[in-house]
């Protein structure tokens, strides 16, 4: 049984959907004003990774699995006034650019893309049905949401008042019944992009995007709602207000994940801090998008994951010993790969709370090459016969290399059972052959000097 971190609860739980029969489950994707980072790219890989398993548990056409593209923002705004183009321009070129991103570190496109520009209608339905209910008013040629309406506001972040009104970066202005109450609609100036709206020509806030796209596309109430940790509050806080009070008290979703931030060593990786690198300049330099799915793998979602040179190195050099591995079970036919070919050990590891690390580690020891492909497809690694063969090992052959495989395999039983001594000596016997070893928390990986 699948279990997971609930953010709502604070807790495990078992995964027990609604119906097995139609799971929904929906993720927080780009704005598409700018090339994504490997940062944005953590959700992707996780999320596609929490698919691949629930589809595996459950049955291949068992989830609906939708990721939304906000497409109009005010930093699309801005970016399409600094071109002089239509917004359309540079959201069409980077929702591209982030699908080619994505896919070459093996992300499979969600069942659903809901675009906001094509759903204003369902946020401009919903905008109307919270001011029939006193959850919601015009003022100046906005509507807010009034967040005293709401007593069960800020159940998700768990923050009291004076917190929540910090850190939402709240706007002063005089049409606020409230200094908590938050933007569902905001007027368009003249030559910026805007729609009729019974309150004037304007545009969507970000937050009542989700919540009507969740609404027309999979339901009042989804089994799974994923994001980045930053998105906890407002945004997730926002949502599940408005969805609430649009539904009678309903819960927007059952169970709430949320994964932790890449950063570039000190501080969350961030545009807006210049602090960033992107899937595709990593690409052009010659790393495999195998290597940096499996990089943002190699810890578990919820924890913090600092990108660095050796974190790559260390990913590369798991993808080798596991090719490696491969190699020594030579050629198998993987087109006829079945369900029963995937490791029981591997998948008990990926269904307590996806902890990927420990399905890698469990990986690297399986005992056949079916069970190998078989197990990391479901971590999204192809491990194709074609990459093995590119795998070149230059000075060892394929008995030296099993050899290094099995002195390694030595050590790591020494260290468990507190034979440093003879740990050591391993290591020394390797390093003095030109071999280095790297403790990893998926293993140790090794390469030549």
């Amino acid at each position: 049984m699948i279990r997971l971190h609930d953010t709502m609860t604070r807790e495990k739980r078992p995964f027990v959907p609604f119906n097995p029969q139609r799971i929904t489950m929906y993720v927080c994707g780009p704005t598409v004003y700018g090339r994504a980072h490997i940062g944005n790219a953590r959700p992707p890989v996780i999320f596609d990774t929490l698919a691949r398993l629930i589809r595996h548990e459950f049955r291949p056409n068992s989830l609906v699995y939708a990721r939304n593209v906000t497409d109009v923002d005010d930093k699309i705004i801005a970016a399409a006034e600094a071109e002089g183009v239509d917004p359309s321009v540079i959201t069409e070129r980077y929702e591209r650019f982030y699908l080619d991103d994505m896919g070459a570190l093996g992300v499979t496109p969600p069942d659903i893309a809901p675009h906001a520009t094509q759903e204003i209608p369902a946020m401009v339905a919903m905008i109307e049905r919270l001011i029939e209910r006193g959850n919601a008013y015009a003022a100046e040629g906005h509507v807010l949401f009034s967040v005293p309406s709401d007593p069960d506001y800020g159940a998700l972040s768990k923050r009291d008042r004076d917190a929540m009104v910090a850190g939402a970066r709240v706007e002063v202005a005089p049409y606020k019944r409230d200094p908590a109450d938050f933007v569902l609609w905001k007027p368009s100036g003249e030559g910026v992009i805007g729609w009729k709206s019974p309150w004037g020509r304007g545009r969507p806030g970000w937050h009542v995007e989700c919540s009507a796209m969740i609404e027309r596309h999979l339901g009042e109430t989804i089994d799974i709602h994923g994001g980045g940790l930053d998105l906890i509050f407002p945004h997730h806080e926002n949502e599940i207000a408005q969805s609430r009070c649009a539904h009678h008290g309903l819960p927007l979703a059952r169970y709430w994940v949320h994964n932790g931030f890449v950063d570039m060593g000190s501080e969350k990786m961030s545009k807006s801090l210049g602090n960033v690198v992107t899937p595709a300049e990593l690409l052009e330099q010659g790393h495999r998008g195998e290597t940096l799915r499996l990089a943002l793998l190699s810890a578990h979602y919820r924890q913090p994951l600092a990108w660095t040179d050796d974190l790559i190195t260390q990913a590369k050099n798991t993808l080798d010993r596991i090719y490696r591995r491969l190699e020594d079970f030579g050629f198998v036919d993987d087109s006829d790969l079945t369900r029963d070919d995937i490791s029981q050990d591997v998948i008990e590891a990926l269904s307590d709370d996806l902890n990927t690390p420990e399905a890698i580690a469990r990986l690297i020891s399986l005992s056949s090459a079916r069970s190998i492909i078989a197990s990391g497809r479901l971590l999204g690694l192809t491990l194709s016969q074609e990459e093995r063969s590119s795998r070149m090992f230059f000075g060892l052959t394929s008995d030296d290399m099993a050899r290094v495989d099995a002195l390694v395999d030595q050590r790591a039983e020494a260290k468990k059972n507190r034979d440093f001594a003879t740990a050591d000596r391993i290591r020394d016997e390797l390093k003095a052959e030109g071999i280095v070893l790297e403790d990893t928390a998926a293993g140790t990986t090794w390469r030549r000097e």
